[in-house]
């Protein structure tokens, strides 16, 4: 098993700016510490063999997981299909009561306990209507006429595809 570099524990991430394997509670300790630690790149550590998965995940604090490699994924799924086919034959009576059963239970998944204290780092702020209504900034060609011209006649061109002596210009 990997070990946290900091404190021992079990290694649930790998930090791959700090290359550092670490637990939840040294991953959120360091990756605090300030916004640019927060843009870390981790990924995490598979809860079987503490190989690498393709989950990766951002920010000051990452919560704690359950992430399995494509390894385990497939042993375990391969396992599970044997277990279940013969458990399957013995409860097939079970499995639509049990379902029923399942479906009232997603209604209480609802609940906000974040007080909105510990992701402050972690906002979306939308695109204010005072920010569309601001003049654009200054475009980075000349303001000599005949760079407007030119142009002007350029995106003429690639829009018609036609040569420049076929454009008569109006000025």
């Amino acid at each position: 098993m990997k070990k946290c570099e900091l404190c021992s524990s079990i290694a649930r991430v790998y930090c791959e700016s700090d290359q550092a394997s670490l637990c939840w509670d040294c991953d959120a300790r360091v990756h605090t510490a300030n916004f640019l630690v927060a843009k870390h790149s981790r990924i995490l550590l598979c809860n079987s063999c503490q190989s690498l998965t393709p989950w990766t995940g951002t920010g000051s604090k990452l919560g704690p997981t359950v992430s399995v490699c494509q390894t385990c994924f497939h042993r375990n799924n391969n396992d599970g299909a044997q277990h279940q086919h013969h458990s399957n034959l013995d409860d097939h009576n079970n499995d639509t009561e049990d379902d029923e059963d399942e479906d009232d239970d997603d209604d209480d998944d609802d609940d906000n306990d974040d007080d909105g204290s510990s992701d402050g780092d972690n906002q979306v702020v939308p695109l204010s209507s005072s920010t569309t209504d601001q003049p654009r900034p200054p475009s980075l060609t000349s303001s000599s006429s005949s760079s407007e011209e030119s142009t002007s006649r350029f995106y003429r061109r690639r829009v018609f595809g036609v040569s420049n002596s076929s454009i008569d210009f109006c000025t």
